[in-house]
């Protein structure tokens, strides 16, 4: 979602920004670098003196957060024993030194660790956050750190035309027929997909039914343009598609589509929308699915109190 670990009170043994690395930690026993061994993760030095370690992150997009996982994969002897995460609401651009003088808040209190762990932490607060601060005590490795939780737009920042089905505005998949090969929720992220994992694909059909997937968007709103993108999907790209409001009304009657191919089809509605479906048939994969279009007057009302009321402590 295009967050980054904005600094770090100490990386002596592995780089901060391993902990956001989208991909599963890895470890390959007995390689040696001039520091050490290697770990994919964060690691610290041993602390000699009282206090602890932290690393503050940059939250791809504001949001309310849900669960958080600490994650020590591969980290045994060297793993933290406990963790704390802090948060804060900072909406601009604040730098590195900005950031180390803000007022933080208890996310997550001080808790115990397990080693090689995912160390999941439900989030009890509802409060906005653009970024966390991450605390181990006294110091060690952590591998990833995780922060789930539903983004939140700012509705000065809403263009007039914008994607209401992205993950980055608050869209989400709400359901799907299947997931075998591929989440349906990358069908929303930011950006083109680079490979065919990026995508959503589904197992081969043996029966005369199709796959879909239901996205509720950020707001309800009015559709003008649908993109159903294909790229890197050449043998298994599906027949064809079609998207509906999930309420009823048809968006995009089934349309033809070809391998590898980023398809835009112009569509009206009449009234807005809040939740759609997308149906391929019978199945495959695709990459990206965009639903541009405008918010009438009281979503965009409603957008903007719901942004204010969770800045409220």
């Amino acid at each position: 979602m295009g967050g980054t670990v904005v600094s770090a009170n100490d990386e002596f043994f592995a780089d901060r920004e391993n902990l956001i690395n989208p991909h599963r930690p890895t470890f390959t026993l007995a390689t040696f670098g001039h520091k050490g061994q290697v770990y994919d993760g964060w690691e610290t030095r041993r602390r000699r003196e009282p206090g602890h370690d932290h690393a503050i992150v940059r939250l791809g997009v504001p949001g309310v957060l849900r669960n958080i996982i600490v994650d020590t994969a591969f980290f045994t002897g060297n793993y933290p024993t406990e963790a704390s995460v802090d948060g804060c609401f900072l909406p601009d651009y604040p730098s590195a030194e900005e950031l180390e003088k803000a007022t933080w808040f208890p996310v997550i209190p001080r808790s115990e660790l397990e080693g090689d762990t995912e160390n999941s932490f439900p989030v009890p607060s509802a409060r906005l956050v653009t970024h966390v601060r991450l605390n181990i005590y006294p110091d060690g490795g952590v591998a990833r750190l995780r922060v789930h939780g539903t983004p939140v737009i700012d509705p000065s920042l809403v263009p007039d035309v914008f994607d209401l089905a992205a993950a980055e505005h608050g869209g989400a998949v709400t359901d799907a027929s299947d997931r075998f090969y591929g989440s349906p929720n990358q069908l929303l992220l930011p950006g083109l997909a680079r490979t065919m994992g990026e995508g959503w694909e589904t197992k081969r059909r043996r029966d005369n039914g199709n796959d879909w997937v239901e996205v509720k968007l950020a707001a309800p709103g009015l559709p003008q343009l649908i993109e159903l993108d294909t790229s890197h999907f050449k043998g298994n790209c599906p027949g064809s598609a079609k998207v509906s409001a999930l309420d009823g009304p048809v968006l995009l009657e089934p349309v033809k589509l070809q391998p590898d191919t980023r398809h835009r089809f112009r569509v009206t509605a009449d009234r807005p929308v809040d939740a759609v479906r997308l149906d391929i048939f019978p199945d495959g994969g695709m990459a990206r699915f965009r639903v541009y279009g405008t918010l009438p007057p009281q979503s965009r009302a409603d957008l903007a109190a719901r942004w204010n009321a969770l800045q409220e402590d």
